[in-house]
């Protein structure tokens, strides 16, 4: 097994329901793969109910919930997509503060496809170059970021780095870029 995240926790923050399963689990067995331990942070305790588009797909169990827990006992984030599960997150003033949390601590963080609603919400894109699914273009450029369609973009801004992508295909690029950004 590879080490190079060994000793590290990762925070995967995800709604109770509509999270895109292989953004959840591709990411999730990349950072299991590197050594490293994920942790599945929900708003609330329970099952999480995963999609495959719009169809129902397994279910995974939280292992804490985001009001519940800080930041700083992380070493990352990553903040998987689906339309739904962004949506959910970005009206949770606890799944905001949470995120806004690892940009106060200086820790790098993950954000594929839809995700980046909850960056927008949490007021932390200002000023930085980020990617996504295409419809979210125009949010992210109102919120003060640069928009650019690449498979995945790494941007180190101030005191933290944010890893980004698009949608499913470009799983392989974000989930090298994300062990290679959370191994520093």
């Amino acid at each position: 097994m590879a080490t190079e995240l060994q000793g590290k926790t990762i925070a995967f923050l995800v709604a109770p329901e509509g999270v895109e399963q292989v953004e959840l689990t591709e990411p999730w067995n990349a950072v299991e793969r590197a050594g490293g331990r994920p942790v599945l942070v929900s708003t609330e305790m329970g099952r999480v109910q995963a999609f495959d588009h719009l169809d129902k797909a397994d279910t995974f169990d939280a292992d804490a919930v985001a009001g519940g827990t800080d930041p700083a006992d992380f070493d990352a984030l990553v903040l998987p997509g689906g339309v739904a599960n962004p949506d959910h997150l970005r009206t949770q003033p606890e799944a905001v503060a949470f995120v806004r949390g690892f940009f106060d601590h200086g820790k790098p963080v993950a954000a594929i496809c839809h995700a980046p609603w909850t960056l927008i919400e949490a007021d932390v894109v200002r000023g930085r170059t980020l990617t996504s699914w295409p419809s979210l273009r125009t949010d992210l450029r109102n919120a003060g970021a640069i928009w650019v369609d690449e498979e995945v973009q790494v941007c180190r801004a101030r005191h933290n780095t944010l890893v980004t992508s698009r949608k499913p295909d470009d799983l392989k690029a974000f989930c090298q870029a994300i062990v290679e950004a959370f191994r520093a």
